[in-house]
């Protein structure tokens, strides 16, 4: 009988630049469920690979004096160097410069406008050539500038062709309402109600301005636009229309599309129509994550920027803690859907708490008691315990857990119940005290029970972790004395596999505690001097996105400063207002009864990330209506060096209505 089939997807990079650590967590997600789904005997492909076309690759190429090609096929071997280094084990890497996946899109877009979808016309409005977007007048941020990158964007008129979204409408209205294609579930609301109710603007699917893309076979002026482009390579990579491969009834309709959350709108609209359109399947599940930010000295989280100086070296990472450590870290920090803040601090404190002394010790402590209690191989005698059952317990429940943990590509979900585990089996040693048992000789039989449980508990912890840390679990099955079959799949739902006189092998420490001080000043010195040279080589292009203050308002009096009533409140829910893209309206518990309050932070902030948090307002702002939503205050938030916003938040221990002077 075939194997079941698994097929899982990133979404394919835009080589603009080295990947940083931003770029991992896709792949490295991706890479974990993979593993797992392989360990349970799933027959899976994995893709990812890289959006190789487009005016700005064009014009960067032109900037460095080589071809788009040239400068493409340079960009790709960073990323597959990275994704080597940080083990992630695809199996297949499409580029959509590959001949066959030009061939095939040309075959796409053909299909479609014959069946009536595609049409010619002209394209009239603003241009974003950084993110290469269009955009209406009224969709540009309150400068008048992308509403995704914030940057400059420019009058485009030029002959076009257009797909038609509105056919779809209903059916994807559905699809994101009715069914549980989309996760986090919240964000499908989001987008029919700032995509779909509004009514679906037909796609703009070609270009005349530039000529690095596909070329339209049946109309030489044109090439084929972004998305249809890029969005199709999750067929083309099976072979569908063209002869490079035949697995597309083998795998499709694809199990999971993880993406990030910015690019969440082409590929829970976009990607659907177009499947409609071509009468072909729809992909089973759509996972959307959010964005690891930067977190500086000030504690305060920034998105990831080159004129920074934050972009996070992974192969620096992993040479001083271990390409696992950092695959665990970004990894256990970011819930599905949610930001996830890096920071020097959270990271190392993470590899100290959770891998050194927990997961790291349980393996040394164990190990190390065996050797010296029995030179290392255990006796078969063995006394249980009425307590033994506790630990079996969890040990024994927790594989169903990561099952469903996985399923749902709630990873970090997945990691916690892992290391409830292994504090279940920290607690454990506690609870026996073995080197009590150990200077009793009548005892050795219940001291053997005692390290064979700890023992078969590092081998099914370590099993279900090899997926996420698929370079140090070996190591440990090595030291426990497990073979290759003690960590099957099914073997990770019992206990009592391995051997009762089971041999250990002490071995190196595999995750040293790091000192904090002394790393913290290291790395600190490492961004700096990053910064200093990432902004001496800023294009002025570049340049917009560097920090500078401003000039400072008139002076005030005290007295005028004191007109301004600044109190604590507790966000007790928040939405978002569904006529606006840019606003939330917030309930909050200010000290006095109660009061809403609208705020422009929509682009930077999720209502579940201010919920059940306390934030400053001002109070006595005279109240004023913002899209047929009345506000009864203001926030306060202060500006960021790319060009956001970050909400100031108070101690969270003051009391609502605490007046800020």
């Amino acid at each position: 009988m075939d194997k079941k089939t698994f097929y899982i997807t990133t979404p394919i990079y835009y080589p603009s630049g080295n990947p940083h650590i931003g770029h991992c967590y896709t792949t490295v997600a991706c890479d974990s469920i993979a593993r797992y789904k392989r360990m349970q005997g799933y027959d899976v492909m994995f893709l990812t690979g890289t959006d190789e076309h487009g005016q700005k690759i064009e014009e960067k190429a032109k900037d460095k004096g080589v071809t788009p090609k040239q400068y493409v096929d340079e960009i790709v071997e960073v990323f597959k160097k990275l994704w080597s280094y940080m083990n992630i084990s695809y199996d297949r890497y499409i580029r959509t410069t590959d001949d066959y996946h030009v061939e095939a899109v040309q075959k796409i877009f053909k299909e479609l406008y014959d069946r009536g979808y595609i049409y010619k016309g002209e394209y009239k409005g603003k241009y974003c050539t950084p993110c290469e977007s269009f955009w209406t007048e009224s969709q540009l941020d309150e400068n008048g500038c992308c509403p995704e990158c914030h940057r400059p964007v420019t009058e485009a008129k030029e002959e076009a062709y257009f797909f038609k979204m509105s056919p779809f409408a209903d059916r994807i209205e559905k699809l994101l309402l009715e069914t549980d294609y989309l996760q986090p579930k919240y964000r499908a609301q989001e987008l029919v109600n700032n995509f779909i109710k509004p009514g679906l603007e037909d796609l703009c699917v070609s270009r005349t301005s530039f000529t690095w893309g596909v070329p339209v076979d049946f109309d030489s002026k044109h090439v084929v636009y972004v998305w249809i482009d890029a969005l199709s390579n999750y067929i083309t990579a099976l072979g569908y229309e063209n002869g490079a491969y035949k697995d597309y009834e083998k795998y499709w309709p694809a199990d999971v599309h993880m993406v990030a959350k910015d690019i969440m709108r082409f590929h829970a609209i976009i990607w659907p129509a177009m499947l409609m359109a071509l009468e072909q399947p729809l992909p089973k599940h759509l996972a959307v994550h959010g964005w690891i930010t930067f977190q500086n000295k000030n504690g305060e989280a920034q998105k990831m920027s080159k004129s920074l100086g934050n972009v996070v070296d992974p192969f620096m990472l992993g040479e001083r803690y271990g390409v696992d450590a950092i695959r665990y870290h970004i990894m256990r920090e970011m819930a599905l859907g949610a930001d996830s803040a890096f920071s020097n601090e959270i990271m190392i404190n993470r590899i100290n708490s959770d891998l050194a002394n927990g997961f790291g010790n349980l393996v040394s402590r164990t190990v190390a008691m065996a050797d010296k209690y029995f030179g290392g191989t255990l006796p078969a005698d063995r006394e249980e315990a009425e307590v033994d059952a506790s630990l079996k317990e969890t040990v024994l429940s927790l594989r169903g857990k990561v099952d469903e943990c996985i399923d749902g590509t709630r990873l970090k979900n997945a990691l916690e119940e892992i290391f409830v585990a292994v504090d279940r089996a920290n607690k454990y040693i506690d609870e026996t005290e073995p080197w009590k048992l150990g200077k009793d000789e009548a005892k050795s039989a219940r001291l053997a029970a005692v390290l064979y449980n700890l023992l078969e508990s590092i081998r099914v912890i370590s099993g279900l972790l090899a997926p996420f840390m698929p370079n140090t679990m070996p190591k440990v099955w090595e030291q426990i004395g497990a073979k290759a079959d003690d960590v099957t799949y099914d073997n990770l739902g019992r206990f009592d596999v391995m051997p009762a006189d089971v041999t250990v092998h002490k071995g190196e420490i595999l995750f040293p505690r790091i000192d904090m001080d002394k790393e913290i000043a290291e790395l600190n010195a490492i961004i700096e001097k990053n910064m200093a040279a990432a902004k001496a080589n800023l294009s002025d292009a570049e340049k917009g996105d560097e920090f500078t203050p401003g000039e400072l308002a008139e002076e005030i009096t005290i007295d005028d400063f004191a007109r301004a009533d600044l109190r604590v409140a507790l966000v007790k829910s928040c939405e978002k207002v569904k006529r606006s893209k840019k606003l939330l309206c917030l309930q909050l518990d200010d000290g006095f009864g109660g009061r809403q309050v609208v705020s422009g932070i929509a682009e930077w902030y999720q209502p579940e990330d201010l919920t059940g948090k306390k934030i400053i307002i001002v109070a006595n702002l005279k109240p004023a209506v913002l899209c047929g939503v009345e506000s009864q205050g203001m926030i306060l938030a202060a500006d960021t060096p790319d060009g956001g916003a970050s909400v100031v938040f108070p101690d969270q221990s003051l009391p609502c209505g605490a007046k800020i002077r």
